[in-house]
Order: structure tokens, then C-alpha cells, then sequence
């Protein structure tokens, strides 16, 4: 596999989002960070609570950047947009939808109570 994409199994929002990873057929392993001890993979445990962690090539990359990373491991159209939200301006368009649908994704359609950051 080409990395492996972590998501919180405790967010509704999350595990939905992930649910759309596996759809678009990435060849990287989708899981919930619960599963993993995150230190041993590199991973910041309290950043993985607010920003979904990338880990390949023995980096870890959280957020719009580890989407980003992801999708240039798919197919063409996958790797353009990938491509483009890791390349200013897009990548600063990126990290700050990125930032804002976290701290609201509890309340996004899917989203629960445990989706908050506050937790």
C-alpha cells in the first residue's frame, strides 16, 4: 500500500469521510487511528483529535496536506486534485476549509456530539 490514512471511528463525520476515501478505490490503507498505537507510526495523538493524519514514506501529514497526500496516490483525476491543493494559492484555500469544517464537523450532516474537537 501506498500509505495509510487515519480517521477518528468515534465521529460519525469522520468515518464517513473515510467511507468516501475507500470509494474512490486510493491505494492506501484506510483505518480508524483507534486500531493503531499512533506514536509508533510517528503520529501526534492530540493532533490526530483535530486534523485526520496521513502516514507514508515514513511522514506523517495531518489535515487538507494528508488529503492532499492521499489523493496523488490515485488515479489521474485523483493525483490533479491532489496536485493542486498542495500548491499555493489552493493550498492555503485547502488548509483553511480544512480547518473550518474540523472544528464544525460535529455539526455536519453525519456529525455527532463525539465529533467535537472539545472532547
Amino acid at each position: 500500500m501506498a500509505g495509510l490514512l487515519l480517521y477518528d471511528a468515534d465521529c460519525a463525520f469522520c468515518t464517513r469521510a473515510a467511507a468516501a476515501a475507500r470509494r474512490l478505490r486510493l491505494p492506501i490503507d484506510v483505518a480508524p487511528m483507534q486500531s493503531y498505537d499512533l506514536l509508533s507510526l510517528g503520529v501526534c495523538p492530540a493532533r490526530a483529535r483535530t486534523e485526520l493524519p496521513f502516514v507514508a514514506d515514513e511522514r506523517v501529514r495531518y489535515g487538507a496536506a494528508a488529503i492532499a497526500a492521499a489523493l496523488r496516490t490515485g488515479g489521474l483525476p485523483c493525483r490533479v486534485v491532489g496536485c493542486l491543493m498542495s500548491v499555493p494559492p489552493l493550498s492555503w484555500a485547502a488548509a483553511a476549509t480544512y480547518r473550518i469544517i474540523s472544528r464544525n464537523r460535529h455539526r455536519l450532516p453525519g456529525g455527532t456530539a463525539a465529533c467535537s474537537t472539545d472532547r
